[in-house]
């Protein structure tokens, strides 16, 4: 969503692919970062700070076009994009491990396929929600900013899992 959400800004192609690339290659890092802070925090800890990463960029994001020039649009689409880099693999790495201390060991095939059916939803939803959302308005900032739904959805549903869960 973001390289299409910069396009919609006015980003060029490099800019575009330099910033997928510094994402994926420094997200791994970043994963061991949120493991080893999770050892001191706690999973579910780091997960809401990674949910709160995730609405931070989405707001920086709704706000990136009123930027007085596209110096400091792209500027803050690549500190954003870092901001992305530092919770994405951390919330993917943590939130597995935290989802197999919660199931059954006898039965985590099926609750592992459903979290993977889930996963794959989320691709759908997201993109279909900015999409109709920034259809309905005409301003794809708007559709960025309904991304926030389903952050708050994630935390809420975090928040309901028992307390007493191992490593919570």
């Amino acid at each position: 969503m973001a390289t299409s959400y910069g396009r919609d800004l006015g980003f060029g192609v490099a800019t575009l692919i330099g910033v997928v690339l510094m994402i994926q290659i420094a997200a791994f890092p970043f994963a061991l970062v949120y493991g080893r802070l999770a050892g001191v925090f706690g999973t579910r800890n780091m997960l809401f700070v990674g949910i709160a990463v995730y609405v931070v960029i989405t707001l920086g994001s709704f706000l990136m076009p009123d930027l007085p020039s596209m110096e400091l649009r792209v500027a803050a689409f690549w500190a954003l994009a870092f901001l992305v880099t530092t919770s994405m693999g951390g919330i993917q790495a943590l939130s597995r491990s935290f989802f197999g201390r919660l199931i059954p060991p006898e039965r985590s095939a099926e609750f592992f396929g459903f979290y993977n059916i889930f996963g794959k939803f989320a691709t759908i939803i997201g993109p279909f929600l900015m999409g109709i959302i920034s259809r309905m308005t005409g301003d794809s900032r708007y559709g960025i900013l309904s991304i926030i739904i389903l952050f708050v959805a994630g935390g809420v549903a975090l928040m309901m899992v028992d307390r007493s869960a191992p490593d919570s």
